[in-house]
C-alpha cells in the first residue's frame, strides 16, 4: 500500500513539473503574469 501512494504522488509531482514546463516554455509573459494574479484579484472592490 505504500508503494502505492509513493508511485502515485511521483505522477502527480511529474504532472505538476510538466504543467509548470509547459506553461514557462509555451506561454508569453502577459499569460504568465494574468495567471499569477488571478488570486490577487478576486476581491471586489466597492469604492
Amino acid at each position: 500500500m505504500t508503494l502505492f501512494i509513493f508511485i502515485g504522488d511521483m505522477l502527480v509531482m511529474a504532472f505538476m513539473i510538466g504543467l509548470i514546463g509547459w506553461l514557462g516554455f509555451k506561454g508569453n509573459s502577459r499569460d504568465i503574469e494574468f495567471a499569477a494574479n488571478i488570486p490577487l484579484d478576486d476581491e471586489e472592490h466597492n469604492g
